[in-house]
């Protein structure tokens, strides 16, 4: 019999032997439930067997890997307990998440109701209490596009069209097949934890936070972020441009020329909007812009300001970064690192008495932070505003209202921007904004810093932490939100970040993480970037900027 090594222990266990059976024997010894092992550092799904020597190890559901497992199971039970309640005819676009919780549009029927909701809750309750096997059987790829076709997912038909590989794996909840991005619970009854209501014209799938998997969090509406992605959203599909498989087939046909056009046009348009709207205010002399890490925030700090300026006002660029506190007098994590991500990292004091004089018609020298030395330094960098300067403020407290206290509400306008994806890899399956920021970041840290795929996979945990903290908190105070994604970004990226993700090793920890991210680049079709303009926010990540960046 195969002999079985885990913590240390070695045992024999008969060929055959799932590895659900063996998580059970140990699960006491963990706090989380036990959601997928590694064999030999190779992760595997727990329908899977025994078949030879191993060492195991396991992962939980508060583990990133195993939550994510956890949500795309979720998903799946959601899109069933919708079918067998609402019918079949019925579709559910898995589009985006807010906060915790997942939002579908429903398609098929004219509206979704309170009673359909119950009926759904109840329906998935049922499921997990029936424990029943999601089963998984790898179809040839013809066969599995005529699965799909026959039940109508035509956006599964496009994606495949242009997979390399000759098998899908589908996965199935009774009579319910689906293809799914990544690993999944071995059945129905071990998601005990969710909640689904009525928001806005569709439904909130409702999901525990990987750091409590047994507690949900009370939901908070986030108007904003909402309108925004729905308006991203919309777009696509108004361009016929949904889904991956959408976005391939543009690329295939040669019209992709037009799209970027058309995008960046967009974009464009909505930064003329918000400097209209700032012109309008009247008053203004402080333009507040936070956002989460590789939002493009620079790249529309420079665009922003061009708008400006057609409406003759003169703006400048200050970065909060300039205000740190001196190397030693930065607070540390609880690693023991410098936190440079908190709000006492930066002289608040400082800040506020030198944009105060500056709004007194003083003469301010603006300090520059050596980030090499670790402390400010005054280099006759001065300011003055007159009736039409303009401060241009990028930090990632700028939306925190503790930043700029002494600042009054009426001098200040505030903007939240975001890469918010909204293309999806198919209609259940749907691209997190975080997976769009990560590669925008490792790009660019590898083009101008030397870092390799692997330290930025490092760095990005902490960088989150600091983004759940410091910006995510106070992105509904933001006057306008601007939505930095563009819709052909991940088929431009691709071919810059394979390369840096096949260069993370197989026994570096972040491993499983690069695989992941190679597995979804997979999905697109390659562009190159000659046809990108030189002002566009992309041009920030891939080089080739117009702008200082």
């Amino acid at each position: 019999m195969p002999i079985i090594k885990i913590l240390g222990e070695e045992k024999e266990y008969a060929e055959g032997t799932t590895f659900e059976t063996i998580a059970e024997e140990y699960q006491k010894i963990y706090k989380n439930t036990i959601a997928l092992v590694t064999e030999n550092g190779k992760i595997r799904e727990l329908h899977k067997t025994v078949g030879k020597d191993a060492e195991l190890s396991f992962i939980t559901l508060s583990d990133p890997i195993g939550h994510k497992t956890y949500e795309r199971s979720a998903i799946m039970l959601l899109v069933k307990a919708v079918r067998d309640v609402m019918g079949k005819e019925v579709r559910v676009k898995v589009e985006f998440s807010i906060g915790k919780g997942v939002y579908c549009a429903i398609h098929g029927i004219e509206k979704v109701t309170d009673e359909h909701v119950k009926l759904i809750n109840e329906r998935m309750n049922e499921l997990v209490a029936a424990d029943i096997p999601i089963t998984k059987k790898p179809y040839p790829i013809t066969e599995a596009i005529a699965l799909f076709a026959s039940q109508g997912m035509e956006d599964k038909v496009k994606l495949f069209k242009y997979r390399r590989s000759s098998y899908v794996n589908v996965y199935a909840i009774d009579d319910y097949a689906d293809y799914n991005y990544g690993y999944m619970l071995p059945s129905t009854g071990y998601m005990k934890y969710f909640q689904v209501f009525l928001y806005e014209k569709g439904l909130l799938l409702l999901l525990p936070d990987k750091n409590y998997p047994t507690q949900l969090e009370v939901f908070e509406p986030r108007e904003k972020l909402f309108q925004t992605l729905e308006e991203a959203t919309a777009w696509g599909e108004n361009l016929g441009i949904g889904t991956v498989g959408d976005l391939n087939t543009r690329i295939c046909e040669g019209k992709l020329s037009d799209l970027i056009l058309v995008q960046e046009a967009l974009q464009e348009r909505r930064i003329a909007e918000i400097a209209q709207e700032i012109v309008n205010r009247g008053g203004v002399k402080f333009i507040m812009i936070a956002g989460p890490s590789s939002s493009g925030k620079t790249s529309f700090s420079h665009r922003l300001s061009i708008q400006l300026q057609t409406h003759g006002l003169r703006p400048h660029p200050i970065a909060v970064d300039d205000y740190f506190v001196d190397r030693e007098k930065t607070p540390r994590d609880e690693n023991g690192d410098y936190n440079f991500e908190c709000l006492e990292a930066i002289d608040i004091e400082r800040f506020n008495q030198d944009m105060s004089r500056l709004l007194a018609g003083e003469t301010v020298e603006i300090p520059t932070f050596n980030f090499k030395t670790g402390h400010r330094e005054y280099n006759g960098n001065t300011k003055h505003l007159g009736p039409d300067d303009i401060l241009v403020i990028e930090g990632i407290h700028g939306l925190n209202d503790k930043m700029s206290y002494a600042l009054p509400t009426e001098s200040k306008f505030k903007i939240y921007i975001s890469a918010l994806t909204s293309l999806n890899v198919d209609e259940h399956n749907r691209i997190p904004t975080t997976d769009g920021r990560l590669l925008r970041r490792m790009v660019r840290d590898a083009r101008t810093r030397g870092a390799s795929a692997t330290r930025t996979l490092q760095m990005w945990p902490s960088v989150r932490r600091g983004e759940e903290e410091n910006i995510f908190p106070y992105q509904e105070s933001a006057d306008v939100m601007f939505n930095s994604a563009l819709i052909y970004e991940l088929a431009l990226l691709k071919p810059y970040a394979e390369p840096l993700l096949y260069s993370v090793k197989k026994n570096d920890p972040e491993y499983y993480e690069a695989k992941r991210l190679l597995k979804f680049l997979g999905y697109f079709l390659s562009i190159p970037a000659d046809s990108i303009p030189n002002n566009s926010l992309v041009r920030e990540f891939c080089g080739g900027s117009c702008f200082n960046v």
